[in-house]
């Protein structure tokens, strides 16, 4: 093998090139192994509290399984928690961080919960394994695709506002056409969103950040994307879920 002085530029190229595609593959497995283990404990949280009645009886009444005023609390809680892990992140360190987002994702298991006295598990579980599966192609196509993704993310965006909205709006008009429309609207968008999600935390990686700095937007990714998959499983349950007699 001849020593050519005009190929050392090329090769520390190279070098550098596979240093930062490892790290990144690091990354990104990092934020699906947090986001998988979130998913995780809120489905087990929310198990725990629809199977155990002492503990189920604190957030629904046992009669009309409507929430009570902890059910209440619980159920705007993982907002509350979103708007402080975002005021946080700059003064927390990445640990607190990671703390701040297993106690959200166990959170989310509380108000989460009703879906189990509502649905039966079997199709809880089918619904699951579909959203698993649409979540995991519509994540790899964002990784690996070569399009910006941008204005379809700013789109979405501006979608998720609507069904918000939308949301409110038929919390007093109690409209079945409004809820199905805005359940085939919201599948669409968080598909979307994940997307783009991913195409977003893959572009803003970078080694030069450091541990510290990684690792916190680790943990927001993972936030991103867990929030992803848990309302698109929530929209499409609407579709693929069996209510309990």
């Amino acid at each position: 093998m001849t020593n050519n002085p005009f190929n050392r530029g090329a090769d520390s190229a190279g070098i550098e090139r596979v240093g930062i595609d490892s790290g990144l593959r690091s990354h990104m497995l990092r934020i699906y192994n947090y986001m998988g283990l979130g998913v995780g404990v809120t489905g087990l949280v929310s198990w725990l509290i629809a199977n155990t009645p002492a503990i189920n009886a604190l957030f629904f009444d046992a009669l009309t399984h409507r929430p009570t005023v902890l059910g209440m609390i619980a159920a705007f809680a993982p907002l509350a928690f979103v708007l402080f892990i975002g005021f946080a992140s700059q003064r927390s360190s990445a640990s607190t961080l990671q703390g701040m987002f297993w106690l959200f994702c166990a959170v989310m298991g509380v108000s989460l919960a009703s879906i189990f006295m509502y649905f039966t598990d079997e199709s809880i579980a089918r619904t699951f394994f579909v959203v698993a599966g649409m979540f995991a192609g519509t994540s790899l196509w964002g990784y690996t695709t070569k399009s910006d993704l941008s204005k379809m993310g700013s789109f979405m965006m501006m979608g998720l506002i609507g069904i918000i909205i939308a949301g409110i709006v038929n919390m007093f008009v109690h409209s079945s056409m409004l809820q199905f429309i805005t359940s085939i609207l919201g599948v669409v968008i968080f598909v979307g969103l994940t997307a783009w999600d991913t195409q977003r935390i893959k572009d803003t990686y970078s080694e030069s950040f450091g541990a510290e700095a990684n690792d916190k937007m680790a943990i927001f990714g993972a936030l991103n994307l867990y929030m992803n998959f848990i309302n698109l499983f929530q929209f499409m349950l609407q579709f693929m879920g069996s209510r309990r007699d």
